[in-house]
């Protein structure tokens, strides 16, 4: 269990609504049909991570794509690629491209992780192809040297007194060593740019069109690629949805409702150990007692044996945000309260030490990758695709108004962000629209707190009849191939042979967790 890994959700802060969603009429032209971009020569894969595994089918390659996409023929960089091949059959449809969100998480390895889940006939029907997005892992690897290279630094829970100074002082310090250590090309990383990298790849593939499935961040991704190539863009399967209307200084609005949501499941989880884990019979005693927890935790943290970290309440709740984001990982959730307890009281047994390893062990590192890496994309992302407010007193005000509406969150979601103190953006977001063909399918459940059920709706108001949507009464931030026979046969349907419900779907068959 690795908690970085677990975070995979772009959220920030507070702006001006004008600036949320505004048109692109300024953005530079969309990337044209590249007859000269060379076909890409399928090789071994890059060097895994100390203990990492990778399906053996699996092959890899690069495309080079432009810095600034204004400027073609200027400074490039590379986009690492990844196959896995179509079943030999003669269904072969063409290719499905696979983001796994983020922002900036790599997707290299992504082909081999989904397979297993896919049924033969779409594995028959495509080459399964996966990418780091440009600046991450093997895609010209970006870093601004932060301190904190993990993106729990990066989710700002105020102080136990609610205060932000020491969060405007964290987030000013993490864009200033962006400008120094990363500069000016930084602001070219954006979500418009590796949409565009994304047509290359396509043509660098011989396809005239893609499929894509993208998760999370990923959902945002496939939108604008759509956007921006409405004719290039097959079948799109978007699970774990981000309303592009909010992109990025609302996309946390709705995450103290989405945790308040959510947070029942694993509670129940945990009242019926009660006489094993001692945290409450009931979800309501469970919640007084997790709330009780972080507030300690936020006044005095607890340091972790074995380690240099000291257990804060603000670490408390990121790793409540992970662990509830996929439904198997809950037991180990309350199994983390329990250890987390017991360190704040001094008594910690050997099986509470044990699961405060499993959470809190970080990964090997890849080679040729800064810590940083992921963390310093997050940012890129987050920041560049669209202006912020520098206005610190609102950040502050908004904190305490979601800090006392939302206790689970703590005013983390309203909180200020690196992006308050960053460069304007190069362009405007690109606009997402119904224009378009119907060729997109909307996956979201109705207790995701990373996405919020909300934020499914909003996307699928915006594209109108260019998508479907399935929805499921389920928890947690995945969707297919969770226990749903209604989800997984509306995706394989959709994939193999391009139908879509003709309304609105909501999936109840999801097993009792």
């Amino acid at each position: 269990m690795v908690l970085v890994a677990a975070l995979t959700v772009a959220t920030v802060g507070a702006c001006d609504a004008a600036e949320e969603n505004p048109t692109s009429e300024n953005a530079p032209p969309v990337v044209a049909e590249a007859a000269a971009t060379p076909r890409i020569t399928w090789g071994t894969c890059p060097a895994l991570a100390e203990g990492a595994s990778r399906d053996p089918r699996l092959t890899c390659g690069t495309v080079e794509v432009p810095l600034d996409h204004r400027n073609p023929g200027g400074e490039k960089i590379q986009v690492a690629v990844s196959k896995l091949p179509a079943a030999k059959s003669g269904d072969r449809r063409g290719v499905l491209l696979l983001n796994p969100g983020g922002p900036a998480l790599p997707g290299l390895e992504t082909p081999g992780a989904v397979a297993p889940t896919l049924p033969p006939s779409v594995l028959a029907a495509y080459d399964l192809i996966g990418f780091d997005p440009r600046g991450v892992r093997h895609s010209t690897p970006q870093s601004c040297g932060l301190d904190d290279p993990s993106l729990a630094g990066l989710f700002p829970y105020p102080a136990a007194d609610g205060s932000i100074t020491a969060n405007v002082d964290h987030a000013r310090s993490d864009a200033e060593r962006c400008a120094t250590n990363a500069g000016e090309k930084l602001r070219h990383f954006t979500t418009a740019n590796t949409a565009r990298d994304l047509d290359l790849v396509r043509a660098a593939l011989g396809e005239d069109k893609i499929s894509y499935w993208g998760q999370s961040y990923g959902t945002y991704l496939g939108t604008v690629y759509a956007s921006l190539f409405p004719e290039r863009a097959d079948r799109v399967v978007l699970e774990g949805n981000v309303d592009p209307t909010k992109v990025w200084a609302h996309a946390k609005d709705n995450w103290g409702k989405a945790m308040s949501d959510r947070f029942p499941d694993a509670a129940r989880v945990a009242a019926a150990q009660h006489a094993t884990l001692g945290l409450g019979g009931t979800v309501d005693e469970v919640t007084r007692e997790y709330l009780a927890l972080a507030d300690r935790l936020d006044r005095t943290p607890a340091p972790v044996p074995g380690t240099a970290l000291a257990l804060t309440g603000s670490m408390l709740r990121t790793v409540t945000y992970s662990l509830l984001l996929h439904n198997d990982t809950l037991p180990v959730l309350a199994q983390f309260w329990k250890a987390a307890a017991g360190l704040a009281d001094g008594v910690l047994t050997e099986a509470d030490a044990q699961v405060l390893r499993q959470v809190f062990t970080s990964p090997p590192p890849t080679p040729g990758v800064p810590a940083d890496n992921q963390a310093t994309m997050f940012l890129a992302l987050t920041c560049g695709d669209t202006s912020w407010s520098s206005d610190v007193d609102e950040y502050a005000r908004r904190t305490a108004e979601d800090r006392a509406a939302w206790p689970l969150t703590a005013g983390m979601p309203a909180n200020i962000w690196a992006c308050a103190f960053w460069p304007k953006p190069l362009e405007q977001p690109v606009r997402v629209t119904g224009e378009g063909p119907r060729t997109m399918l909307i996956l979201q459940n109705r207790r995701d707190n990373a996405t919020p059920w909300e934020d499914g709706l909003g996307l699928y108001q915006v594209l109108g009849e260019r998508a479907a949507f399935v929805g499921a009464d389920n928890g947690g931030h995945y969707v297919y191939h969770q226990g749903s026979t209604c989800v997984d046969e509306a995706t394989v349907t959709f994939l193999t042979t391009g139908r879509l419900p003709d309304e609105k779907v909501v999936c109840t068959d999801v097993a009792p967790r």
